[in-house]
């Protein structure tokens, strides 16, 4: 099946690989031999401490590359990549990646423009969690996945300790902070299926 959103030219150097739940796609300290693209499923990145406390970095979603910038600049990946759901990724070999890349400018390109765009989000979410608050971070997260419109529903499909670690703070400050938003009418609660009951008023968070 070919991916729609992906170049022919692109999918063509990689090798599918599909993935059961909970499996790992690697661990940290193993050697970066190549860089992924998710087509289905859910990968969660995550480091360890020396406690082995786990601080999620990231989800993949379908659609993102992950790993590249350590199969680039680095000989090992620094965090975990396991499959949230069952997966299947398409994987690059970094040295035979590079073999192509001085062949064809159209892929360079293309991963130079990549590369460009995740700076963007790695400021920004940098940004959010060294200067914002923990609700302005709940406000953005909310926000981010909802139609703009009032009345919007936001279905989490994550753990509240994932949600937690993910915006930088710990499960009980997480519960405070969705009681409160419920308690001035921002938003309405049903489990994890939350209406935004005024997103212009959420959106003022963000920026006050």
């Amino acid at each position: 099946m070919k991916i729609p959103t992906l170049p022919e030219e692109i999918t063509s150097l990689g090798i599918r690989k599909k993935l059961a739940k909970k499996q790992y796609l690697f661990t940290s300290g193993q050697e970066a031999a190549g860089f992924f693209y998710l087509i289905s499923g859910e990968i969660r990145v995550f480091k360890m401490d020396r406690q082995a406390k786990e601080v999620e970095v990231v989800r993949i979603k379908p659609g993102d590359f992950f790993g590249e910038a350590a199969a680039f600049t680095s000989s090992c990946y620094p965090a975990y990549a396991e499959a949230v759901a069952e997966s299947e990724v398409i994987f690059f070999n970094k040295q035979q990646f590079f073999q192509r890349l001085d062949k064809n400018p159209a892929v360079a390109r293309f991963f130079i423009k990549l590369l460009a765009e995740k700076c963007l989000i790695l400021n920004e979410r940098i940004e959010s969690l060294g200067l914002k608050t923990v609700r302005q971070r709940l406000a953005q997260y909310l926000l981010s996945r909802c139609s703009g419109q009032t009345g919007c529903l936001v279905e989490v499909r994550v753990k509240k300790s994932d949600l937690a670690r993910l915006l930088g703070t710990v499960p009980e400050t997480l519960s405070r902070t969705l009681k409160t938003f419920q308690e001035e009418g921002l938003i309405e609660r049903h489990g994890w299926k939350i209406k935004i009951k005024n997103c212009p008023r959420l959106k003022q968070e963000i920026f006050c």
